[in-house]
């Protein structure tokens, strides 16, 4: 099962062909914002204020647009920044770092710096101008014939119900295994998902300081909601999941893991970084719906899936309609027979035969891969049909100084 994509330099095949614009600095994402409008087949990622933020917050920016430069979804880039010169930001925020990181990608790139151009003004019309040129060079590269260990996918899953761990999970799993037979790669995630099952996803690390990470990775999430009050342990499966059909954690956290298939878990992944090989990656990140799909897109997902239950869709037929992913394909499937057929315009595929036809999970495993191949190679998913965007979420544990700044002007007033 081939696909045709995009070969990139780094071995990984895109399956879009985007010209992405990158303000380095949150005071030009309306210069990107606005080129975006003017221009086709561009994408543009607003950066989030990275003053007042921590050093390892201000690494969760930085990891994100340096994920997006090497996503083989991306052909080429062009970066926007204030000022050159190691003092003019922070250390791990410079222009210089993303300037080499954005040469490393071995695709056409122009930098456009506020301060060379003379203004805002002249600095829209400049980058204007550079894109253009990008795109007329990112439009001579073709689809070519590309083999299964070129692609990269990454999954997510919510509203979860009875049917999540017995369908649609183990459908997405079935899919990755063989992705990963293959010789390609896929990433999962949501570390809180997998308490009360931790030890299962333990098992299957490719060693024992893989192992020790997972475990490590669990701890630490649950030791973070403690410390606020709560105990995930005993607030899953909230109330919805109950309604929904789940009896206890421990079925929940099964259900969540089959996402994931059977394959070794090569390593455990920061939020946003990328991968040194290819195999199955456990994404260590909180289970947020918009800022785990951006994760994992830095990571290098060039198909996004998300694999959703019955919840309130089944009952409700509207869905979200944005693209979280700044440049992959998002993709819904569900292995809700009522779910799909109240929202058959938002979801892309159905693993509902599984239960209600006695479809093998292999069979539809298949039949997904073969989705995916087809979407890979230029096929829309149904999100990507909507010219609608929303503002992103990077997941960032804080805390944030700008707010603590705010409040102590408040509380403190000046003489």
């Amino acid at each position: 099962m081939d696909f045709y994509g995009y070969m990139r330099p780094n071995g990984k095949a895109g399956a879009r062909n985007y010209v992405l614009l990158l303000p380095v600095n949150r005071s030009l994402n309306f210069i990107a914002s606005n080129v975006e409008r003017m221009t086709r087949n561009t994408r543009h990622f607003e950066i989030p204020a990275e003053t007042g933020r921590t050093e390892v917050d201000r690494e969760v920016i930085a990891r994100t647009l340096i994920g997006l430069m090497h996503n083989a979804n991306v052909g080429g880039i062009v970066l926007l920044a204030v000022k050159s010169g190691a003092g003019s930001a922070y250390k791990n925020m410079c222009a210089e770092r993303f300037e080499e990181e954005a040469r490393k990608t071995g695709k056409p790139f122009r930098i456009v710096y506020l301060t060379n151009v003379g203004g805002s003004y002249n600095m829209l019309g400049e980058t204007l101008r550079l894109t253009r040129e990008v795109l007329l060079e990112v439009s001579d590269f073709r689809r070519e014939n590309c083999p299964l260990s070129a692609l990269t996918l990454g999954v997510k899953c919510g509203t979860s119900d009875a049917t999540s761990g017995i369908a649609g999970n183990p459908c997405v799993g079935a899919a990755f295994d063989q992705l990963i037979r293959a010789g390609g790669t896929a990433f999962f995630s949501e570390t809180t998902e997998i308490i009360g099952a931790e030890d299962l996803v333990a098992k299957r690390a490719v060693n024992e300081s893989v192992a020790k990470k997972i475990l490590s990775a669990a701890r630490h999430w649950e030791d973070k909601a403690k410390a606020t009050g709560e105990d995930i342990r005993k607030i899953n499966p909230i109330p919805a999941n109950i309604a929904a059909g789940i009896s206890s954690l421990e079925e929940k956290s099964l259900g969540a893991i089959a996402k994931s298939g059977t394959s070794p878990i090569q390593d455990v992944l920061k939020y946003a970084e990328m991968p040194k090989g290819s195999g199955l990656y456990f994404v260590d990140s909180w289970m947020s719906s918009l800022s785990l799909p951006l994760c994992l897109t830095a990571c290098g997902a060039t198909i996004m899936l998300y694999q959703m239950g019955g919840g309130k869709i089944a009952q409700h037929p509207m869905m979200p309609s944005i693209n979280p992913t700044v440049v992959s394909p998002f993709l819904y499937l569900t292995g809700n027979a009522i779910a799909y057929s109240r929202a058959p315009d938002n979801f892309d595929f159905d693993a509902s035969p599984i239960m209600t036809e006695g479809a093998s999970i292999p069979e539809m495993g298949t039949k997904l891969l073969e989705h995916l191949s087809a979407i890979a190679s230029g096929t829309m998913t149904k999100m990507e049909t909507l010219n609608y965007a929303e503002q992103l979420e990077l997941y960032m544990e804080g805390p944030y100084l700008g707010s603590i700044i705010s409040i102590l002007f408040q509380v403190i007033p000046f003489q």
